[in-house]
């Protein structure tokens, strides 16, 4: 039978080593292909069958005319013609291309400007309001100013890109960093960190999760504000978009056309998603630990 003396040891060594493991990330328990192919892929393909069919049901009962609602194999067939033709691709490497370069460009700008509002008090008093305001102003309303400003050209699209993209990628790091416990930034002086090493190796680090928002944000805005400035500005030189194929559609009266250049839309905005951004928040929570969030 243990000792008094020896059992207290052994108490300290097992509460020690529990709350190791509590610190202790979890790794993700494997899943089968199987079941990530059910969980991941047949909801979406599920909701989008229930639609389509809720959608030709409608159709069927004639509540409007097909000039308002068109048959689904329309839209279909309106597709399937710009496949063929090849002008749909054309069309989505017109705005992913543009929609990348204003958002890259947005990154460059609103992250050290996110930095500097949420470390320097008169800066996030002078234009930490402007920043959210600009955020929550609407980005076609930036458009018309843009085209007498630079003209009908791409200038005009990537300031109207960059207007919707930087306030929330600067607003997205400035949440971020505001919610790093106060204590990293501390070792890191401690521990002789100038300005640049604590924004590069503590700062944004730390603030990874709320930047990762608001990335997710701004190129949500990035896609929103594009295809605002391709619907209003057109020009030639600027060539076909989708949201001047929408135009297009709306134009000539097609309703086809509008709600197939609605569903490419949809489509990109998705696929960048699920492409681009989830395994990129997977990966951060996967690394902190937070695997019941995945």
């Amino acid at each position: 039978m243990p000792q008094p003396d020896q059992a207290a040891p052994d108490l300290d060594e097992a509460v020690g080593a529990g709350l190791d493991r509590l610190d202790t990330p979890t790794g993700a328990r494997p899943t089968s292909l199987r079941r990530r192919f059910v969980r991941g892929f047949l909801p979406p393909v599920g909701a989008l069958v229930l639609l389509i069919v809720l959608w030709q049901i409608l159709w069927a009962a004639a509540f409007w005319p097909e000039t308002t609602l068109p048959a689904p194999l329309d839209v279909w067939a309106e597709f399937w013609r710009t496949v063929t033709d090849g002008s749909v691709f054309g069309f989505i490497w017109t705005s992913v291309h543009r929609a990348a370069l204003g958002f890259a460009a947005g990154v460059v700008i609103g992250t050290p400007l996110g930095i500097l509002v949420a470390k320097v008090r008169v800066v996030r008093a002078a234009i930490g309001p402007l920043l959210s305001g600009l955020q929550s102003l609407p980005s076609v309303a930036w458009v018309p100013a843009a085209v007498i400003w630079f003209g009908i050209n791409d200038a005009a699209i990537y300031f109207v890109v960059l207007l919707g993209s930087v306030p929330s990628i600067a607003n997205g790091l400035v949440s971020g960093i505001d919610q790093i416990p106060p204590i990293l930034p501390r070792v890191g002086k401690v521990m002789g960190a100038g300005r640049f090493a604590a924004a590069r190796h503590i700062l944004l680090p730390a603030a990874l999760p709320g930047f990762l928002a608001g990335l997710k944000q701004g190129w949500a805005f990035s896609w929103r504000s594009l295809m605002a400035a391709e619907l209003i500005a057109r020009s030639p030189s600027l060539g076909v978009g989708l949201g001047t194929y929408l135009n297009d559609g709306s134009s000539y009266n097609s309703m086809p056309t509008v709600i197939a250049a609605i569903f490419l839309i949809l489509f990109v905005g998705v696929a960048i998603e699920l492409i681009v951004f989830r395994p990129l928040e997977r990966s951060v929570l996967r690394a902190r630990g937070l695997t019941t969030s995945l």
